[in-house]
Parts: structure tokens; sequence; C-alpha cells
């Protein structure tokens, strides 16, 4: 089911009403909010099956799993290899089968798997819930909030990844449903339509052009591609992230934000804590501290750092590109640790020009990040990287969606920067740049916002993308 589609809406749609009316009717409140919990595990698993009834039956197998796991605690150990060998049997079995045979000379048959729906997201969910009770941040949960919360349907797909405490604080309690809810979730999920199906959809077909053969074009023109890549995955995930939150704020659930200008990050250490923001705190809190974090001395910090990457890059897909794109990163965080070990430069004021410099290098290592990201494997990532450094002629594209989508994040940015010196956000915690994205929501009570607001529907409906793209994270 995809998200932006009729049969989308009409199921929201009665999932909505559905809620309202139970807000509305029902005036006991621990009645009110056990249906409200009812009404959301039915629509999240309605979501699932409609994709296919067998991904919802794993999907109950994991959630089942954690609830009794998290009860008996002697399991623990068991409950967490569950969802780490279901991920990897599902989404990595054909790679190692493909890989041995390979180095083995030997002849192979890839299995005819199915991937479960969201399998990356939820697998990670379930291990959060575990974690959390065993550390005793949470109490063990009744094994309908443990379902729920593995499949809350905004979220299953493509994220965020909220931790199980957050979670709970919002099912908890009243969902508050109406107008209050609406009209600020509206604008959100638009916010992030638009990024999807206007700028994303657009580049994709750019990026999927030269990315499929990319002898035929200049190396200028592969270049842009390789940026337009970088725009592309931004508006594609950000825009899926906007959506899913605006979804969620619409039926009064808050989900964590996923992304803050990454783009404008200094270093890699920051943007880290600007690019899919869920994925990256659940790496440090799940992965990276149970390794051992920075309390066994410098060389295991960075050897947690790289390994932490590393896992991530294979979380993203069964494919050695995305490992290379892991360590790559790894390896810049480590080496950045080092950095600011011997310069300590968290400590030190830096001007305008050198926080420009630091950005364009930092977006650079980024974009040749994204390059193994995104080609199909290692071959054609050296292949690209070796056209864009021959300066070879070939096709010569200026793709006119990439300048419109080039001009839309520079708007963007530089609204954020003048809202962030107007309100003072002046704040470096964790060595960032002191400027924080925001969603530009409108009062929809007045008619003047009223118009804007629907011109810029009609604006997404005419310059919308019909080709149907999927989404670049629905894939992991």
């Amino acid at each position: 089911m995809q998200i932006v589609s009729l049969i989308f809406f009409t199921f929201f749609a009665v999932v909505f009403l559905s809620l309202y009316l139970c807000n509305k009717v029902i005036k006991k409140s621990d009645i009110k909010i056990k249906i409200t919990k009812w009404i959301l595990l039915v629509a999240s698993y309605t979501f699932v099956a409609y994709a296919d009834y067998r991904f919802a039956l794993v999907l109950f197998a994991m959630s089942f799993c954690t609830y009794f796991v998290a009860k008996k605690e002697k399991y623990y150990a068991v409950g967490i290899i569950i969802p780490i060998l279901t991920l990897a049997y599902f989404k990595y079995t054909n790679f190692f089968i493909e890989s041995f045979a390979n180095l083995f000379g030997k002849e192979y048959t890839l299995l005819n798997l199915i991937l479960p729906l969201g399998i990356s997201f939820y697998s990670f969910s379930a291990i959060s819930y575990m974690v959390d009770v065993k550390r005793g941040k949470i109490e063990s949960k009744s094994f309908l909030d443990v379902v729920l919360y593995v499949s809350y349907f905004p979220k299953i797909t493509s994220g965020p990844i909220q931790r199980s405490r957050d979670f709970f604080d919002e099912v908890d309690k009243e969902l508050n449903i109406g107008w209050s809810s609406f009209l600020p979730g509206i604008q959100i999920f638009a916010f992030g339509m638009f990024k999807k199906i206007v700028v994303a959809d657009r580049l994709s077909v750019f990026v999927n052009q030269v990315y499929d053969a990319p002898l035929a074009f200049s190396s200028l023109t592969v270049f842009l591609a390789t940026l337009a890549y970088s725009l592309q995955i931004y508006f594609d995930f950000s825009g899926y992230s906007d959506m899913a939150i605006g979804i969620s704020k619409i039926i009064g659930i808050n989900l964590p934000r996923n992304f803050n200008l990454p783009y404008l990050s200094r270093n890699v250490t920051e943007l880290w804590k600007r690019w899919h923001i869920s994925l990256s705190s659940w790496l440090q809190e799940y992965l990276y501290i149970s390794l051992g974090g920075s309390r066994k001395g410098k060389i295991r910090t960075y050897v947690n750092l790289i390994l932490t990457m590393v896992i991530g890059g294979i979380w993203h897909g069964a494919n050695w590109t995305y490992i290379i794109w892991g360590l790559l990163h790894g390896v810049a965080l480590a080496v950045h640790k080092v950095w600011m070990l011997i310069t300590k430069s968290p400590e030190k004021k830096h001007g305008a020009f050198s926080n420009v410099v630091s950005i364009v290098i930092t977006f650079l290592f980024v974009n040749f990040c994204w390059i193994f990201f995104r080609a199909p494997s290692f071959d054609v990532a050296v292949t690209i990287i070796g056209r864009i450094v021959s300066f070879d002629a070939g096709i010569t594209q200026i793709f006119v969606w990439f300048i419109f989508a080039a001009i839309v994040y520079i708007i963007g940015m530089t609204c954020a920067i003048v809202r962030s010196k107007r309100e003072g956000i002046v704040s470096r915690k964790h060595n960032m740049c002191p400027v924080e994205g925001y969603y530009p929501l409108m009062d929809l009570n007045k008619f003047t916002s009223q118009v804007i607001f629907f011109v810029f529907l009609g604006l997404i409906i005419a310059l919308a993308h019909t080709g149907g793209s999927p989404f670049i994270y629905g894939n992991y």
C-alpha cells in the first residue's frame, strides 16, 4: 500500500474516523485508551497484510518472541538473536550464498525469498524494547502494547525508529484527535509529499539514466548526477519521514524528527546527528554503547565507531557497496575524533569562512560515499568515480530538475538560517552548527493561510512525477 495512493488515503480516513469517534463517544479514559490501541493494531496489521499476508505472520511471530523474552529475562540473549537471525535470513541469505560461491568458484542457485515489509525497521524496534526492559529503562508491557509498538503502521515501512519508552509515553494517554492535531499534521504530510513526488521522483529520472550507462555521459554530467542523487535521497527519505510524522500527528501520536538540515554539517560527526537521526541514535545507544563505546580506551573507541558504521551499512542492504559505504563513514568518524583530540577544535570558535569550507568538504565526502550507496555494484561505483576524474567527453546534460531541487534546498536552508538568527538559536551542543530546520506551519483557521495551502497542494498535483518511483528506503 503506497503511502501516496487513493487506497491509503481511504484506509487512513477510516482509521482517523474510528479513532475520532472513539475519542468522542467513549468517556471512560482507560477503556478509551485500550480501544484506541486495538484500532491502531488492527490498522497496522491491515496495512502490512495488504502487501502480503505472510508479511503479517512474520511480524506477529517476531512481536510474540519480543514480548515473551522481555518477560523471561533468562532468554534475553536468545531474544536478541531472533530478530537478527530473522533479518539475516530474509535479507542476506542470497548474499551469503553468492559471496561464498564466488569465493570458492562454485555454481550456486539463489533462494526464492520474500523480503517482509519493514523488517529492517521493526527488527530494530524489537531489539530496542528488549534492551530497554533489560536495562531497567521501562517495565515490561502488555502483549497488546508490545505488538502495537513493533507494528505501528506510519513508521513500519521506513521509520523513524522510535524508542520504545517514547512510543509508550504517547499511546498510554488519551490521544488528542481533532482539528488541533489534523491541521499541523496535514501540513507536515503535504510538505513531505512535495519533497517526495515533486523533487525526489523527478531527480530519479536523471540519476537512473546516468547510473545505468555512466560511460555514455560526460564527466561533468556524471558528477552532476552524483550531486543529484545526494539531493534525491535526502528529499526522498526526509519526505517519507515527514509524511510518516504528519500522518501520526493527525491521529495524535508524535514521532521523532529524523532529519535536520544534514548537508549543513561541518563534519561527519555532526552529519550523523542530523541525518537519519533515529537510526544514528539507535546505533549509538544499542550498538556502539553495547560494544563498549568510548569506555575502553582510544583505540577501542575508534574500532567501535568503525564497526558500528559497517554494521549500519550492512543493515541497509545485502551488497558489498553498502559495507564500503559504512566503512568509509566509520573511518571518517574515527579520523574526525582523532582530529578533535589533536586540535581540541570543539573549544575553538570558527569564523564564517572556516565553517563554509568545512561544510563544503563534508558534503563532497558524503557525496563521494553516496556513489557506493547508489551504485548496483562495486565495479559500477569505480566506473562512475573514474568517469568523473577522467574529464572525458560524452553526452552533456544539465537536468533542469536538478537545478530546481538545488534551489529548493538552498531556499530551505536560507529560511532556516534566517529563522535561527531571528530566534536566537545559538546553542553549540555537540559542536553542531547553530541552525535548525523547522516545518513552515501556518494557522489554517485563517483564510489567507488556507489559500496558500491549497495553492501549494495544486502545485504538488501539477508538478508531481507520475512514474511511480518507490521510496528508496522502502527497499531496506
